[in-house]
């Protein structure tokens, strides 16, 4: 089953997508909204389920389907974690300004709480204020989940992914140093995050997607020349049950949290990076210092991902980068 949200409001309109992203119905009156359907998942899915067959037999005709009119399919969520699981990424970053890894960072899973007042939608803007701020794409997979008990284990998360999708998560890097040199954690230096055209349930993924894991390369396009495909599935040291096991240690997590990959990163992949920043760091490895800009105002931002059809599955992200 495809979900997604046209613009409508601040919560969006919940409507049901066809496998091959074509036509879209509404999915009133089982839901009004990605949320309601989310805090009544054992009750709605079902239905959903049926309305999306029926689209998919034809039965129910629909509209046809345009990206640019969706907000993210969850256009504002109670809880966004994002964590760090390409732990081959931060020994990376860490290698080029000479720093060593804790050993930690391969133990205990490295999350923060992201800004999720507003998701926004694959085809709107990326704004920002200035070029100096060093604007970098973080291409990334997500999961979303029901409700999620305190104290669950990996062997139990599973059951609790009930949606998946790929997503934009735009940092700030220039801005970055300080906010964390203040052992705080991040703030201005993460603006708003985009998420592709639809979510999906795990069913949809065959067999790419293992329970824990998304095994399909993650494609990142700047300005019309790809910069990366690194695979989801491939180094990715705590995978989304571990994460929600982390996220859940210590309280209960609500309906429609969304649970971050971080920056798909493959050890030492000819299939290229998700983010400006390592290309960055593996210049300032390999010369001495990084020659590649960060994102300027007017650059164009595309992430997607294909099945083994060559066909896309979430649809197409697709930014520009422009100022306030």
């Amino acid at each position: 089953m495809k979900l997604a949200s046209l613009k409508h409001g601040r919560d969006g309109k919940l409507v049901v997508v066809s496998k091959d992203l074509s036509r879209y119905t509404s999915a009133e009156p089982i839901a009004r909204t990605m949320q309601e359907a989310l805090d009544n998942w054992s009750d709605s899915e079902s239905d959903l389920i049926g309305v999306y067959e029926k689209l998919q037999s034809g039965s129910i005709s629909g509209f046809d389907f345009d990206p640019t009119l969706c907000d993210a399919p969850l256009p504002r969520s109670y809880h966004w974690v994002d964590g760090s699981a390409y732990v081959t990424h931060v020994q990376l970053v860490r290698k080029a300004r000479g720093a060593e890894l804790p050993p930690s960072f391969w133990e205990d899973p490295l999350v923060y709480m992201g800004a999720s007042d507003a998701f926004i939608g694959p085809h709107d803007d990326i704004r920002t204020g200035s070029e100096d701020w060093g604007i970098d794409l973080e291409a990334e997979v997500a999961v979303i989940t029901d409700d999620v008990p305190a104290a669950t284990t990996a062997e139990e998360a599973g059951k609790h992914i009930k949606l998946i999708s790929i997503l934009n998560d735009v940092s700030l890097r220039n801005l970055i140093p300080a906010e964390l040199g203040k052992q705080f954690g991040f703030y201005q230096s993460k603006p708003w995050t985009a998420f592709a055209p639809v979510f999906v349930t795990p069913e949809e993924l065959g067999d790419a997607w293992d329970g824990k894991k998304l095994h399909l390369p993650l494609h990142a396009i700047l300005n019309g020349k790809k910069i990366g495909s690194p695979n989801a599935g491939i180094d990715m040291t705590f995978d989304f049950c571990k994460l929600i096991e982390h996220a859940a240690k210590t309280r209960d997590l609500d309906p429609g949290t969304v649970v971050g990959s971080g920056t798909v990163s493959n050890k030492g992949s000819k299939d290229g990076s998700c983010c400006l920043a390592e290309i960055r760091c593996l210049e300032t490895i390999r010369e001495g210092k990084p020659k590649t800009e960060f994102m300027k105002f007017g650059d164009r931002v595309e992430i997607d991902m294909f099945d083994k059809d060559g066909k896309t599955i979430f649809g197409r992200i697709n930014q520009k980068v422009v100022k306030f």
